[in-house]
């Protein structure tokens, strides 16, 4: 039964999650505000509502190594699972954002996560407040960056806007809007709780499932369109946005989920397993670019990739 509620939670935040993109997207266009920003903010923070919802409702009932492994394991399977299958299938090419900003944004905020968790063992408001502010920075540096033109960035927030939202009726942005936000909380709040039941009967720790199951989960809408894309010879997933998902997961899901409820590390794994696992993850980006074929990631460093993903999933249930 804990496996079935953990479906059916993933299943209504995928669709809540659709739901509130398309809302936001009609609502922003209806005032005139322009792609590029509608794209780096009210896209990416509607994508990441999901992610939200779960880290909120697990520190709200007192699971914290859920909230907080929600974005760990989800940070490492975009990196491990999403890029590396994408890369199989397509080869990526790397543009100059990537180096220049949003791999050093994304480590510095990696390094924050850390610092702060094993500084006091809690994620606490005040902590919480410097990530979002600090994500709000990173977006308007990014925003900058993009209007001086020659982003790859930019020219995929323009792919990912949907302008015939903009004639859709009032009533059914503010239907979509209504049902998106039923689905992510009825969703959120069964996948968790499949989630300890499914923990209990599995013999594992809450923080287990979470970086596994629960991360894997919240990662498949973005694995399915990156492997479509792939498939159909289009432009994959670009690297840029790819790490800009993993810097919203730090700096708004927990950022926003400590501001209204401090987060304790309950789970020691998370300190000294999971969250290196992370890092590591991010950092070896870094030399995939440098090494032949330079600037592109391709089908052998995406099996590079999938296969230490698969690594640390079988080391996580041992």
């Amino acid at each position: 039964m804990s496996i079935l509620w953990v479906i059916l939670g993933l299943v209504l935040l995928v669709i809540g999650g659709d739901f509130l993109v398309k809302a936001s997207v009609g609502l922003s266009l209806k005032f005139n505000i322009s792609k590029l920003v509608i794209g780096m903010t009210v896209v990416s923070f509607a994508t990441s509502a999901p992610e939200l919802l779960v880290s909120l409702n697990a520190a709200l009932t007192g699971s914290p190594a859920i909230a907080i492994n929600n974005v760990v394991g989800s940070n490492i399977a975009n990196i491990g699972l999403v890029l590396g299958i994408t890369a199989i299938i397509g080869a990526i090419a790397v543009d100059r954002t990537f180096y220049k900003l949003t791999w050093p944004s994304m480590m510095i905020f990696s390094g924050l996560l850390y610092y702060f968790l094993y500084n006091d063992q809690i994620l606490s408001r005040i902590e919480g407040v410097i990530l979002f502010v600090s994500l709000i920075v990173f977006l308007i540096i990014l925003i900058r960056d993009s209007n001086k033109g020659g982003s790859v960035i930019s020219d995929d927030i323009d792919e990912e806007v949907d302008e015939s939202l903009a004639e859709v009726s009032n009533v059914k942005v503010m239907a979509w809007l209504v049902l998106g936000a039923l689905a992510l909380y009825f969703g959120s709040v069964w996948l968790v709780n499949g989630a300890k039941e499914l923990a209990i009967s599995m013999g594992v720790s809450d923080a287990v499932i979470a970086v596994t199951v629960i991360a894997i989960g919240t990662s498949v809408p973005e694995l399915a369109a990156s492997v479509i894309a792939a498939m159909k010879q289009e432009k994959a997933i670009s690297l840029g946005n790819l790490i800009g998902s993993n810097i919203f997961n730090i700096g708004s899901v927990l950022g926003l989920t400590a501001i209204i409820k401090e987060i304790p590390v309950t789970d020691d794994t998370i300190l000294n397993n999971d969250i290196f696992w992370m890092l590591g993850f991010a950092a070896v980006l870094i030399l995939l670019i440098l090494i032949p074929k330079r600037l592109e990631i391709g089908r052998l460093k995406g099996i590079l990739l999938v296969g230490a993903y698969a690594a640390f999933i079988y080391m996580a249930f041992l």
